[in-house]
Protein backbone atom coordinates (compact mmCIF):
# COMPACT_ATOMS: atom_id res chain seq x y z
CA UNK A 1 0.00 0.00 0.00
CA UNK A 2 1.25 3.46 -0.86
CA UNK A 3 1.22 6.28 2.01
CA UNK A 4 3.81 8.13 0.83
CA UNK A 5 5.23 8.79 3.87
CA UNK A 6 9.13 9.86 4.49
CA UNK A 7 11.82 7.34 6.35
CA UNK A 8 11.49 8.48 9.98
CA UNK A 9 14.95 8.81 10.55
CA UNK A 10 17.94 9.12 7.33
CA UNK A 11 21.72 7.80 7.07
CA UNK A 12 24.16 9.40 8.55
CA UNK A 13 25.38 10.31 5.01
CA UNK A 14 22.06 11.66 3.55
CA UNK A 15 21.54 14.50 6.26
CA UNK A 16 23.25 18.12 5.97
CA UNK A 17 23.19 20.71 8.27
CA UNK A 18 21.40 23.91 7.28
CA UNK A 19 24.93 25.94 6.91
CA UNK A 20 26.87 22.58 5.21
CA UNK A 21 28.28 23.53 1.43
CA UNK A 22 29.04 20.85 -0.73
CA UNK A 23 33.22 20.97 -1.35
CA UNK A 24 33.54 21.57 -5.24
CA UNK A 25 35.70 18.28 -5.77
CA UNK A 26 32.52 16.45 -4.39
CA UNK A 27 30.67 17.89 -7.55
CA UNK A 28 29.80 14.88 -9.78
CA UNK A 29 30.06 16.11 -13.47
CA UNK A 30 27.21 15.91 -15.05
CA UNK A 31 26.23 13.43 -17.50
CA UNK A 32 24.08 14.68 -20.85
CA UNK A 33 20.68 13.66 -20.60
CA UNK A 34 20.49 12.46 -17.39
CA UNK A 35 19.22 14.02 -14.32
CA UNK A 36 22.06 13.06 -12.31
CA UNK A 37 25.53 10.99 -12.27
CA UNK A 38 25.28 10.29 -9.03
CA UNK A 39 24.53 6.63 -7.95
CA UNK A 40 23.80 7.85 -4.35
CA UNK A 41 23.74 4.96 -1.64
CA UNK A 42 20.20 4.15 -0.72
CA UNK A 43 19.03 4.01 3.15
CA UNK A 44 19.41 0.89 3.11
CA UNK A 45 23.14 0.16 1.48
CA UNK A 46 25.80 -1.99 3.09
CA UNK A 47 28.61 -0.64 2.12
CA UNK A 48 17.35 1.21 -28.58
CA UNK A 49 13.88 2.62 -28.31
CA UNK A 50 11.47 4.11 -30.81
CA UNK A 51 11.27 7.25 -31.70
CA UNK A 52 8.45 10.00 -30.26
CA UNK A 53 8.20 13.71 -30.73
CA UNK A 54 9.11 15.06 -27.43
CA UNK A 55 9.89 18.32 -28.91
CA UNK A 56 13.76 18.24 -27.97
CA UNK A 57 14.62 15.91 -31.35
CA UNK A 58 17.41 14.14 -28.98
CA UNK A 59 14.89 11.49 -26.97
CA UNK A 60 16.25 8.44 -29.00
CA UNK A 61 20.08 8.69 -29.58
CA UNK A 62 22.47 8.64 -26.86
CA UNK A 63 24.74 11.49 -26.89
CA UNK A 64 27.89 10.78 -28.58
CA UNK A 65 31.37 12.20 -27.34
CA UNK A 66 32.39 15.13 -29.35
CA UNK A 67 35.65 17.80 -27.77
CA UNK A 68 33.00 20.22 -26.24
CA UNK A 69 31.80 16.83 -24.40
CA UNK A 70 35.70 16.19 -23.38
CA UNK A 71 36.24 19.51 -22.02
CA UNK A 72 32.63 19.57 -20.01
CA UNK A 73 34.09 16.55 -18.50
CA UNK A 74 37.23 18.27 -17.41
CA UNK A 75 39.10 16.69 -20.13
CA UNK A 76 42.31 19.22 -21.24
CA UNK A 77 41.61 21.41 -24.48
CA UNK A 78 44.25 21.05 -27.10
CA UNK A 79 46.77 23.95 -25.88
CA UNK A 80 46.76 22.86 -21.79
CA UNK A 81 49.89 21.72 -20.89
CA UNK A 82 48.06 20.43 -17.10
CA UNK A 83 50.97 17.40 -16.66
CA UNK A 84 47.73 15.87 -14.36
CA UNK A 85 45.48 15.66 -17.76
CA UNK A 86 45.49 13.15 -20.67
CA UNK A 87 48.18 14.58 -23.03
CA UNK A 88 46.10 17.23 -25.15
CA UNK A 89 47.47 16.03 -28.72
CA UNK A 90 45.03 13.62 -28.88
CA UNK A 91 42.27 13.96 -26.56
CA UNK A 92 40.41 11.07 -24.74
CA UNK A 93 37.18 10.04 -25.74
CA UNK A 94 34.09 10.50 -23.20
CA UNK A 95 32.34 7.42 -22.13
CA UNK A 96 28.61 7.53 -23.67
CA UNK A 97 25.92 8.01 -21.14
CA UNK A 98 24.67 4.78 -19.10
CA UNK A 99 22.32 3.39 -20.94
CA UNK A 100 18.68 2.70 -19.91
CA UNK A 101 17.62 -0.70 -18.86
CA UNK A 102 14.47 -1.96 -19.00
CA UNK A 103 13.72 -4.89 -16.35
CA UNK A 104 10.30 -6.79 -16.64
CA UNK A 105 8.44 -6.86 -13.45
CA UNK A 106 5.95 -10.05 -12.64
CA UNK A 107 4.13 -7.87 -10.04
CA UNK A 108 1.79 -9.39 -7.23
CA UNK A 109 -0.79 -6.63 -7.17
CA UNK A 110 -1.59 -3.45 -9.63
CA UNK A 111 -4.25 -1.51 -7.86
CA UNK A 112 -2.50 0.56 -5.20
CA UNK A 113 -4.77 1.79 -1.85
CA UNK A 114 -3.90 5.47 -1.05
CA UNK A 115 -3.83 6.06 2.84
CA UNK A 116 -2.56 9.66 3.01
CA UNK A 117 -5.06 12.31 3.70
CA UNK A 118 -3.35 14.68 1.46
CA UNK A 119 -4.00 12.76 -1.38
CA UNK A 120 -8.00 13.10 -2.45
CA UNK A 121 -7.97 9.56 -4.95
CA UNK A 122 -8.45 6.01 -3.26
CA UNK A 123 -6.44 3.95 -5.86
CA UNK A 124 -3.56 4.76 -8.09
CA UNK A 125 -1.93 2.25 -11.12
CA UNK A 126 1.62 3.08 -11.93
CA UNK A 127 3.28 0.64 -14.76
CA UNK A 128 6.27 1.38 -14.49
CA UNK A 129 8.85 1.93 -11.19
CA UNK A 130 11.78 4.40 -11.99
CA UNK A 131 11.26 7.31 -14.66
CA UNK A 132 13.53 8.06 -17.28
CA UNK A 133 12.60 11.90 -17.80
CA UNK A 134 15.12 11.86 -14.56
CA UNK A 135 13.60 14.48 -12.97
CA UNK A 136 15.76 15.43 -10.04
CA UNK A 137 13.17 16.93 -8.05
CA UNK A 138 10.88 13.65 -7.98
CA UNK A 139 9.79 12.90 -4.78
CA UNK A 140 9.64 9.47 -6.04
CA UNK A 141 12.71 8.46 -6.24
CA UNK A 142 13.67 6.87 -3.07
CA UNK A 143 10.86 4.30 -3.58
CA UNK A 144 14.06 2.16 -5.71
CA UNK A 145 15.76 2.20 -2.27
CA UNK A 146 13.09 -0.82 -1.72
CA UNK A 147 15.04 -2.71 -4.98
CA UNK A 148 18.25 -2.72 -3.45
CA UNK A 149 18.76 0.20 -6.66
CA UNK A 150 20.05 3.85 -5.93
CA UNK A 151 17.48 6.72 -5.81
CA UNK A 152 19.75 8.73 -8.04
CA UNK A 153 21.49 7.45 -11.60
CA UNK A 154 19.44 3.52 -11.10
CA UNK A 155 16.15 5.69 -10.69
CA UNK A 156 16.51 7.38 -14.47
CA UNK A 157 18.26 4.39 -16.10
CA UNK A 158 16.76 1.01 -14.94
CA UNK A 159 13.42 0.63 -15.34
CA UNK A 160 11.18 -1.69 -14.00
CA UNK A 161 7.81 -1.95 -16.11
CA UNK A 162 5.15 -3.95 -14.48
CA UNK A 163 4.04 -6.66 -17.81
CA UNK A 164 1.22 -8.12 -16.08
CA UNK A 165 -0.69 -4.79 -14.99
CA UNK A 166 -3.21 -5.51 -17.48
CA UNK A 167 -3.91 -8.43 -16.27
CA UNK A 168 -4.01 -7.90 -12.97
CA UNK A 169 -5.97 -5.17 -13.30
CA UNK A 170 -8.96 -7.39 -14.99
CA UNK A 171 -9.11 -9.77 -12.18
CA UNK A 172 -8.97 -6.83 -9.78
CA UNK A 173 -11.88 -5.04 -11.50
CA UNK A 174 -13.95 -8.53 -12.21
CA UNK A 175 -14.11 -9.68 -8.67
CA UNK A 176 -17.86 -9.18 -7.20
CA UNK A 177 -17.47 -7.46 -4.35
CA UNK A 178 -14.96 -4.62 -6.13
CA UNK A 179 -17.05 -1.48 -5.89
CA UNK A 180 -15.63 1.53 -8.09
CA UNK A 181 -13.15 3.99 -6.57
CA UNK A 182 -11.45 7.03 -7.72
CA UNK A 183 -7.80 5.69 -9.87
CA UNK A 184 -5.24 7.73 -10.99
CA UNK A 185 -2.66 6.58 -13.29
CA UNK A 186 0.82 8.05 -12.95
CA UNK A 187 0.80 9.31 -9.26
CA UNK A 188 4.17 8.36 -8.51
CA UNK A 189 6.38 7.43 -11.91
CA UNK A 190 5.45 8.52 -15.06
CA UNK A 191 2.87 6.41 -17.01
CA UNK A 192 3.96 7.82 -20.36
CA UNK A 193 8.06 7.82 -20.04
CA UNK A 194 10.25 6.28 -22.85
CA UNK A 195 9.77 2.88 -21.77
CA UNK A 196 5.73 2.66 -23.12
CA UNK A 197 6.68 3.53 -26.30
CA UNK A 198 7.89 0.12 -26.98
CA UNK A 199 6.41 -1.70 -23.48
CA UNK A 200 2.54 -0.05 -24.04
CA UNK A 201 1.82 -1.29 -20.62
CA UNK A 202 -0.46 1.94 -20.06
CA UNK A 203 -2.46 1.83 -23.28
CA UNK A 204 -2.91 -2.02 -21.95
CA UNK A 205 -4.46 -0.73 -18.87
CA UNK A 206 -6.91 2.00 -20.46
CA UNK A 207 -7.60 -0.83 -22.89
CA UNK A 208 -9.25 -2.60 -19.60
CA UNK A 209 -10.63 0.61 -17.96
CA UNK A 210 -12.67 1.38 -21.54
CA UNK A 211 -13.64 -1.99 -21.20
CA UNK A 212 -15.35 -1.92 -17.90
CA UNK A 213 -15.90 1.34 -18.20
CA UNK A 214 -14.08 2.64 -15.08
CA UNK A 215 -13.32 6.47 -14.42
CA UNK A 216 -9.86 7.24 -14.34
CA UNK A 217 -7.24 10.29 -14.02
CA UNK A 218 -3.91 10.90 -15.50
CA UNK A 219 -1.02 13.14 -14.72
CA UNK A 220 1.65 13.20 -17.09
CA UNK A 221 4.81 14.90 -18.37
CA UNK A 222 4.69 13.13 -21.66
CA UNK A 223 3.33 14.04 -25.17
CA UNK A 224 3.21 10.63 -25.74
CA UNK A 225 -0.13 10.41 -24.10
CA UNK A 226 -1.67 11.99 -27.67
CA UNK A 227 -1.19 8.20 -28.84
CA UNK A 228 -3.87 6.91 -26.43
CA UNK A 229 -6.53 9.88 -27.75
CA UNK A 230 -8.40 6.75 -29.92
CA UNK A 231 -9.29 5.14 -26.10
CA UNK A 232 -9.29 8.89 -24.06
CA UNK A 233 -11.40 11.04 -26.10
CA UNK A 234 -14.73 8.37 -26.20
CA UNK A 235 -14.27 7.92 -22.79
CA UNK A 236 -14.09 11.50 -21.80
CA UNK A 237 -17.51 11.86 -23.41
CA UNK A 238 -18.98 9.55 -20.99
CA UNK A 239 -16.92 11.50 -18.21
CA UNK A 240 -14.81 8.76 -17.57
CA UNK A 241 -11.39 10.96 -17.73
CA UNK A 242 -9.79 14.18 -16.50
CA UNK A 243 -6.23 14.46 -17.56
CA UNK A 244 -3.64 16.71 -15.98
CA UNK A 245 -0.52 18.00 -17.38
CA UNK A 246 3.06 18.66 -15.86
CA UNK A 247 4.32 21.87 -16.64
CA UNK A 248 6.99 22.89 -14.39
CA UNK A 249 8.74 25.83 -16.00
CA UNK A 250 8.81 27.36 -19.68
CA UNK A 251 12.58 28.37 -20.01
CA UNK A 252 13.57 25.39 -21.98
CA UNK A 253 17.63 25.70 -21.00
CA UNK A 254 16.23 25.12 -17.13
CA UNK A 255 13.59 22.25 -17.93
CA UNK A 256 16.65 20.69 -19.95
CA UNK A 257 18.60 20.28 -16.83
CA UNK A 258 15.66 20.08 -14.17
CA UNK A 259 14.31 17.32 -16.27
CA UNK A 260 16.10 15.94 -18.84
CA UNK A 261 14.64 13.47 -21.05
CA UNK A 262 11.03 14.77 -19.88
CA UNK A 263 9.48 16.78 -23.26
CA UNK A 264 10.22 19.48 -23.50
CA UNK A 265 7.77 22.80 -22.35
CA UNK A 266 6.31 24.03 -25.43
CA UNK A 267 5.56 20.08 -26.71
CA UNK A 268 3.60 20.18 -23.27
CA UNK A 269 1.87 22.86 -23.91
CA UNK A 270 1.17 21.34 -27.59
CA UNK A 271 -0.26 18.14 -25.87
CA UNK A 272 -2.68 19.84 -23.27
CA UNK A 273 -3.75 21.72 -26.74
CA UNK A 274 -4.22 18.13 -28.46
CA UNK A 275 -5.93 16.74 -25.04
CA UNK A 276 -8.51 20.17 -25.31
CA UNK A 277 -9.45 19.65 -28.61
CA UNK A 278 -10.16 15.89 -28.58
CA UNK A 279 -12.50 17.41 -25.84
CA UNK A 280 -11.07 15.88 -22.95
CA UNK A 281 -10.63 17.49 -19.88
CA UNK A 282 -6.87 18.86 -19.30
CA UNK A 283 -5.55 20.77 -16.51
CA UNK A 284 -2.38 21.95 -15.20
CA UNK A 285 0.13 20.70 -12.84
CA UNK A 286 3.11 24.06 -11.93
CA UNK A 287 4.59 21.38 -9.59
CA UNK A 288 7.17 21.26 -7.64
CA UNK A 289 7.58 25.50 -7.19
CA UNK A 290 10.61 25.88 -6.24
CA UNK A 291 11.90 29.14 -4.76
CA UNK A 292 14.10 31.48 -7.21
CA UNK A 293 14.15 28.76 -9.92
CA UNK A 294 10.29 27.78 -11.57
CA UNK A 295 8.47 30.05 -8.82
CA UNK A 296 8.80 33.47 -10.03
CA UNK A 297 7.36 31.61 -13.26
CA UNK A 298 4.13 30.38 -11.52
CA UNK A 299 1.06 33.16 -13.26
CA UNK A 300 3.44 32.79 -17.20
CA UNK A 301 3.08 29.23 -16.62
CA UNK A 302 -1.05 29.38 -15.76
CA UNK A 303 -1.27 31.49 -18.96
CA UNK A 304 0.41 29.83 -21.40
CA UNK A 305 -2.07 26.87 -20.03
CA UNK A 306 -5.06 28.74 -20.02
CA UNK A 307 -3.99 29.56 -23.81
CA UNK A 308 -3.42 26.16 -24.39
CA UNK A 309 -6.81 24.89 -23.40
CA UNK A 310 -6.06 24.16 -19.54
CA UNK A 311 -9.05 24.52 -17.49
CA UNK A 312 -8.05 23.55 -14.18
CA UNK A 313 -4.87 23.94 -12.18
CA UNK A 314 -2.86 22.75 -9.19
CA UNK A 315 0.67 23.30 -7.89
CA UNK A 316 2.91 21.78 -5.21
CA UNK A 317 5.99 23.58 -3.18
CA UNK A 318 9.32 21.35 -3.60
CA UNK A 319 9.79 18.09 -1.33
CA UNK A 320 12.93 16.67 -0.57
CA UNK A 321 12.04 13.35 0.93
CA UNK A 322 15.14 10.78 1.75
CA UNK A 323 17.74 10.36 -0.45
CA UNK A 324 15.92 13.36 -2.58
CA UNK A 325 17.87 15.69 -0.28
CA UNK A 326 21.15 15.24 -1.17
CA UNK A 327 20.77 14.73 -4.76
CA UNK A 328 18.74 18.14 -5.53
CA UNK A 329 21.60 20.10 -3.10
CA UNK A 330 24.48 18.19 -5.59
CA UNK A 331 22.16 19.45 -8.44
CA UNK A 332 21.55 23.05 -7.02
CA UNK A 333 25.75 22.98 -6.81
CA UNK A 334 26.50 21.59 -10.11
CA UNK A 335 23.94 24.18 -12.36
CA UNK A 336 23.28 27.14 -10.11
CA UNK A 337 25.76 27.84 -7.77
CA UNK A 338 25.08 31.48 -7.81
CA UNK A 339 21.40 30.65 -6.25
CA UNK A 340 22.03 27.18 -3.84
CA UNK A 341 21.96 28.97 -0.80
CA UNK A 342 18.98 31.13 -1.85
CA UNK A 343 16.80 28.11 -2.85
CA UNK A 344 18.19 26.01 0.00
CA UNK A 345 17.06 28.56 2.93
CA UNK A 346 14.14 29.19 1.06
CA UNK A 347 13.03 25.79 1.88
CA UNK A 348 14.08 25.66 5.55
CA UNK A 349 11.90 29.22 5.92
CA UNK A 350 8.55 26.98 4.64
CA UNK A 351 9.91 23.45 6.42
CA UNK A 352 10.19 24.78 9.47
CA UNK A 353 13.78 25.33 9.15
CA UNK A 354 14.79 21.91 8.28
CA UNK A 355 15.37 20.53 4.57
CA UNK A 356 12.08 18.75 4.87
CA UNK A 357 9.12 18.45 6.59
CA UNK A 358 6.87 15.27 6.14
CA UNK A 359 3.77 15.81 7.73
CA UNK A 360 0.40 15.24 6.53
CA UNK A 361 -1.40 18.44 6.05
CA UNK A 362 1.38 20.80 5.25
CA UNK A 363 4.08 18.75 3.04
CA UNK A 364 2.48 19.86 -0.18
CA UNK A 365 1.81 23.18 0.84
CA UNK A 366 4.96 24.61 3.22
CA UNK A 367 4.83 26.50 5.89
CA UNK A 368 5.39 30.60 6.64
CA UNK A 369 5.01 33.61 4.83
CA UNK A 370 6.56 32.38 1.86
CA UNK A 371 3.94 29.53 1.86
CA UNK A 372 1.26 31.84 2.40
CA UNK A 373 2.37 34.29 -0.54
CA UNK A 374 2.40 31.84 -3.36
CA UNK A 375 -0.77 30.11 -2.17
CA UNK A 376 -2.25 33.62 -2.45
CA UNK A 377 -0.45 34.38 -5.89
CA UNK A 378 -1.60 30.95 -7.34
CA UNK A 379 -5.48 31.56 -6.06
CA UNK A 380 -5.43 34.91 -7.55
CA UNK A 381 -3.84 33.70 -10.29
CA UNK A 382 -6.37 30.87 -11.16
CA UNK A 383 -9.06 33.36 -10.44
CA UNK A 384 -8.13 36.23 -12.84
CA UNK A 385 -7.68 33.40 -15.58
CA UNK A 386 -10.70 31.25 -14.93
CA UNK A 387 -8.86 27.86 -13.75
CA UNK A 388 -11.03 25.85 -12.29
CA UNK A 389 -10.05 24.94 -8.70
CA UNK A 390 -11.97 22.00 -8.62
CA UNK A 391 -11.22 18.54 -10.09
CA UNK A 392 -13.02 17.80 -13.31
CA UNK A 393 -16.07 15.68 -12.43
CA UNK A 394 -16.19 11.88 -13.32
CA UNK A 395 -18.96 9.16 -13.49
CA UNK A 396 -17.86 6.36 -11.40
CA UNK A 397 -21.27 4.98 -11.61
CA UNK A 398 -20.87 4.21 -15.26
CA UNK A 399 -18.69 1.06 -14.48
CA UNK A 400 -20.08 -2.35 -15.19
CA UNK A 401 -18.42 -5.66 -15.81
CA UNK A 402 -17.85 -7.29 -19.62
CA UNK A 403 -21.71 -8.47 -20.19
CA UNK A 404 -23.50 -6.30 -17.94
CA UNK A 405 -25.56 -3.29 -19.62
CA UNK A 406 -23.81 0.44 -19.54
CA UNK A 407 -25.34 2.76 -17.22
CA UNK A 408 -27.17 5.36 -19.55
CA UNK A 409 -26.80 8.96 -18.95
CA UNK A 410 -27.42 11.34 -16.73
CA UNK A 411 -25.27 9.92 -14.17
CA UNK A 412 -23.87 10.81 -10.61
CA UNK A 413 -20.60 12.16 -10.70
CA UNK A 414 -17.87 12.71 -8.19
CA UNK A 415 -15.77 15.49 -7.07
CA UNK A 416 -12.85 16.17 -5.06
CA UNK A 417 -10.83 19.27 -4.79
CA UNK A 418 -7.88 19.26 -7.33
CA UNK A 419 -4.90 21.53 -5.09
CA UNK A 420 -4.49 17.61 -3.48
CA UNK A 421 -5.93 15.40 -6.40
CA UNK A 422 -2.53 13.98 -7.25
CA UNK A 423 0.13 14.62 -5.19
Amino acid sequence: MWSDTDASAEPADLQRHPDTRIPAERLRRAIKGRGTAWAVPHRFSRSSRESFDDGWGTMDAECAGSADDATEAGLNAPGDDNPALPAASTPAPVPAPPATEILQDVASSILSKVESPDIAFDLSINPYRGCEHGCIYCYARPTHSYLNLSPGLDFETRILAKTNAAELLRKDLSKPGYQPQSINIGSVTDAYQPAEKHWRITRSVIEVLAEFQHAFSVITKSSLIERDLDLIAPMAQRGLVATYVSITTLDPELARTLEPRAPAPHRRLRTIRALANAGVPVGVSVSPLIPFLNEPELERVLEAAVEAGATSAFSVVLRLPSEVNPLFQDWLAQHVPDRAERVMARVREMRGGRDNDSRFGTRMTGTGVWAELVRQRFEKACARLGLQRERSLLNLQAFSRPGEPMVPAPHQQVQLPVQQALF
